[in-house]
Order: C-alpha cells, then structure tokens, then sequence
C-alpha cells in the first residue's frame, strides 16, 4: 500500500475516533435522568450499542479514506465535507441527547444526522459507489436510532 493510501485511511480513522470519542464523552446510561426515561420495549441492551457502533465507525473510516482516495479537486473538496459535516452530526447527537438530557434535542440531532447520511451517501456514490453501499448500514442504524429516540420522545413528554 502506498504512502499516500495510509496517510489517507489514517486520518479518516483518526477522524471517525475522534468523532467517537467526542460524542461517547457525555454518554452515560447509569443517570438518575437515563435511567428514570419511559424506554420502548425493542430498545436494544446498553452494550449492544458498542457492539454496533465499532464495526460501523470502522465502516465509516473505511468509505471515507476509499472515496477520498478515489477523488481530487472540487470532487474530493465534496466528499471530505460531506464526510466532516457527518462526523459533526454523529457527535452532536450525543451532547444534545445526553449533554443536554433532551429527548427532543437528540430528536432534532438524529433526523439532521439521518439528511447529513443520505446527503454524504449520495455525494460519495458520484464518485464511487463501492464506498457509497459501505455506507448504508450506517444509515440504516441511525434510521433505527431516529425510531428509537422518536419512540422515546413521545413517550416522555
């Protein structure tokens, strides 16, 4: 592998740990105010979470580093800000859900991450649509997590 592939796929992973470390800062189900949430039925176990998400930011870093790689000029200006808008959003969704302990603000944060993933996939596949399909569990999960905080949402008004 080339200098250039490494130093691409380092820093889309270092980018994605960051935005995990970021985001898992404020994450804490052992809260009074976690704890005491009217949660659906279907909601998965707290580890199931981890077990998810590890495979899915490796995923992520993975597209990210194959599209860039696969881009230059304006096109890969596109994918990189896709990709950077997205690692924002995953993030955000964390502090406004736990940081803030509001299940409408992780509400609003779950549907902007679900438009950032259909705008990033959709912005990658022009480019390169090997990178575009490894996306789409990511978002597939992240749709599942917007039904999971809505069901919470109304369940605790």
């Amino acid at each position: 592998m080339s200098t250039q592939r490494w130093v691409t796929y380092a820093a889309t992973a270092a980018a994605v740990t960051a935005t995990a470390a970021a985001g898992s800062a404020v994450v804490n189900t052992g809260t009074r105010w976690y704890r005491t949430l009217d949660k659906p039925s279907w909601q998965p176990p707290s580890w199931a979470f981890g077990a998810v998400w590890t495979p899915l930011y490796a995923s992520i870093a993975w597209a990210g580093g194959h599209a860039v790689l696969r881009t230059r000029g304006a096109a890969r200006r596109e994918v990189l800000t896709a990709f950077g808008t997205n690692l924002a959003a995953n993030a955000a969704w964390n502090w406004l859900f736990f940081g803030r302990r509001s299940v409408l603000g992780g509400l609003a944060g779950t549907l902007a991450l679900d438009a950032s993933n259909a705008d990033l996939i959709r912005r990658t596949a022009k480019h390169d649509t090997v990178a575009a399909k490894a996306l789409v569990p990511y978002a597939a999960w992240c749709l599942f997590a917007t039904a999971l905080n809505a069901s919470i949402a109304r369940r605790n008004r």
